[in-house]
């Protein structure tokens, strides 16, 4: 019998309910967008209303948002902006208002070269390096790193700035806060949301446009690939809102002594920006279903540190490098240069890297270590750092944006350009799209049904540069699914034809991509060998990826104890980890037969945190308390879920804690 590991509410319990007006479901770009455009235009200059609230008469229409971590600043992202949205709600914005801003003076991108031979690199990719180095007389390479001599205008920032995530919603939260007509309560994840006729989300209907979801009941307990269910439309459904996360249970959400239910918060409108891996973005797509040709297939995870640079650094605030090519040519990088000396630097390892060791960390140090950069780094300090998942997907990954009682926006409605690799502005400019419309619905008393919010707030979106700039996009990605070479041509192709060229390819399953550890180390490891590092580690309850890099050529890091530390050492110095006690967890392998059978183990790989560790039977373990919550172990598993061939066999739920940093 499979352990569905559910987080189930106990029998009887009567919940608190609130009634609100609108409901916000994260603290993010998008949804601080919203706020900030929303608040501002609640009450008259003498105070009074311009609308009343139907909740509470005489007052502005009551507005709440609830973020899982612990504070409005404890964001994690790497950011530079050409932030044509931010100016647009903020058309007096200056970068030395928000602390750790500067405008973008100097940007440059850098193929970078491999500088150790353990790289994976295929025969174009070593012809060329042979000729870049053959040639690097009359190029523009510098310490094994080519300065491309030109790049297509889409990939630049000119005009926009470097920002810390964390500080600049510190700066919006207080903007928006300061009006008096919103509330934000961090430290509050949202369990659940409320749908009109449905006890619990998953009980639902089977989504329209997805003929391979959900799969029969018959298929759930047999470990098989799944097979289509008949497809069904799902009926008109409204939601009322959502329920907080309980607490006071035990780590399987066991209730406990103190038991406390979570409220259930009911609202005219439900706005839901929790992000890529968010739960209710999740629960909606479950069961609404996307809309026709729509997937969500490609994703990527970003790991960053935050670092002092030495004092002579000749590096000057608003400096913005990209690079790709190393440590493997799949991986992308930045630098993002703050004042005072501050850096954002990190890369981007995505889904269609087929590897079974993908690890963000330790190739963050080898990208770190490449010449070109170590150069600049060298004698740095680590500050703090962190992680998320990217929706690699963009527009192609967009849900139903809107229905009766609910609308989404940002990253989790699929606004990030993935061709210029921009999401920040995107995400903002949804959320400000979406104040405008509710403002115009509420001042014409119209009810939030998914025809008054498609002919409001879809309309302005699809009007807007965010959709023409998407469609632009859409396909520009394709070519990844062929190889590297191929995935940049495509971008070439697209950006400059203003998407009405891309070379095609299919994106899959991320756990259809996974080999094994065998297969991809054949070659360069004896398969035996392969199984006795893997086992050997595991029995010591650690991942096996850097042992597996090391013996296939990758140099053993020279750990300085200041920036090049140990991943468990980064969790002391710059994570900050916490995780309150009295709640559930939030990472659950619900197909344990499945965990069992597993010999890659990529949730244990790739978990930035090292909170996802090998357990007994082959079941990994999971501790809370090292949970950066980046979300990445819902798309890097091997194996699919019995119940859904788009999802994992990872289940990634409400949680609280997380990394304590406002500098990320």
């Amino acid at each position: 019998m499979i352990d569905q590991g559910l987080q189930t509410d106990p029998p009887a319990i009567e919940r608190p309910r609130m009634d609100a007006d609108i409901v916000c479901v994260g603290f993010g770009p998008a949804t601080a967008g919203f706020l900030a455009t929303l608040s501002k235009q609640l009450t008259n200059a003498d105070g009074t209303p311009v609308v009343e609230s139907a909740v509470m008469p005489g007052m502005p229409p009551q507005v709440l948002c609830y973020e899982r971590a612990d504070d409005i600043g404890f964001g994690v992202s790497g950011v530079v902006t050409k932030a044509r949205a931010l100016r647009e709600s903020f058309p007096e914005l200056n970068p030395a208002d928000i602390p750790m801003a500067a405008p973008v003076t100097d940007e440059k991108v850098l193929y970078l070269l491999d500088p150790v031979g353990a790289s994976r690199r295929s025969k174009l990719l070593q012809l060329a390096d042979a000729g870049i180095r053959a040639f690097k007389f009359a190029l523009p390479v510098e310490n094994d790193a080519l300065n491309l001599p030109w790049t297509p205008a889409f990939l630049h920032k000119h005009g926009g700035m470097v920002l810390s995530m964390g500080q600049f919603m510190q700066w919006v939260g207080a903007q928006v806060q300061s009006t008096g007509t919103v509330q934000i309560w961090p430290g509050t994840p949202v369990k659940e949301v409320l749908i009109e006729g449905a006890n619990h989300v998953g009980q639902a209907c089977q989504p329209a446009g997805s003929p391979d979801f959900p799969v029969r009941s018959s298929d759930r307990a047999t470990g098989k690939s799944p097979e289509p269910a008949d497809k069904n439309v799902c009926p008109t459904s409204k939601v009322l809102g959502v329920r907080l996360l309980d607490q006071g249970v035990s780590k399987s959400g066991a209730p406990g002594d103190g038991f406390t239910p979570g409220m259930d918060i009911h609202a005219a409108l439900t706005v839901v920006g929790d992000g890529p891996v968010g739960l209710i973005g999740q629960q909606l797509d479950e069961h609404f279903g996307l809309p026709p040709e729509h997937h969500i297939r490609d994703w990527a995870v970003g790991m960053k540190f935050v670092v002092d640079l030495p004092e002579d650094t000749p590096l000057k605030p608003g400096t913005v490098l990209h690079t790709f090519g190393y440590p493997e040519p799949e991986i992308f990088g930045f630098l993002y240069v703050h004042p005072d000396r501050v850096a954002s630097l990190g890369i981007f390892v995505p889904s269609w890297f087929d590897s079974p060791v993908r690890t963000t960390y330790r190739y963050l140090q080898h990208w770190m270590l490449h010449p070109y950069l170590w150069r600049y780094l060298k004698g740095g300090k680590l500050r703090s750092w962190g992680a998320k998942t990217l929706g690699e997907s963009g527009r192609r990954g967009e849900p139903h944006l809107v229905g009766d009682g609910y609308a989404r926006i940002g990253e989790g409605s699929g606004s990030t350009n993935v061709l210029t690799g921009s999401g920040v502005d995107e995400a903002w400019a949804t959320g400000a799209q979406l104040a405008e419309a509710v403002l115009e619905l509420l001042k014409a008393k119209k009810p939030f049904t998914k025809e008054n919010l498609e002919a409001t707030y879809v309309a302005r979106r699809r009007a807007s540069w965010v959709e023409q700039e998407a469609r632009v996009a859409e396909k520009s990605r394709d070519g990844f699914q062929r190889g590297v070479v191929t995935g940049m041509i495509g971008m070439a192709l697209a950006g400059l034809s203003g998407g009405r060229l891309a070379l095609p390819g299919k994106p899959l399953r991320p756990w259809e991509r996974i080999p094994s550890l065998e297969e991809y180390y054949r070659g360069r490891i004896p398969a035996d060998e392969v199984r006795k590092i893997r086992d050997e580690c595991y029995a010591r309850g650690v991942s096996a990826h850097a042992a597996l890099m090391e013996r296939a050529g990758w140099p053993a890091i020279p750990y300085d104890g200041q920036l090049l530390v140990s991943h468990q050492d980064a969790l002391l110095l710059g994570g900050k980890v916490q995780a309150p006690p009295g709640y559930a967890d939030h990472v659950a392998f619900v197909f344990p037969n499945q965990c069992q059978q597993c010999g890659t183990k990529l949730c244990v790989e790739v978990c930035s945190g090292q909170a996802i560790t090998p357990g007994e039977n082959g079941v990994p373990n999971f501790d809370r308390e090292k949970c950066i919550h980046c979300g990445a172990c819902l798309w890097n598993c091997a194996t699919a879920s019995p119940e859904n061939p788009e999802r994992m066999a990872v289940a990634f739920r409400a949680g609280t804690g997380g990394l304590h940093s406002a500098e990320n």
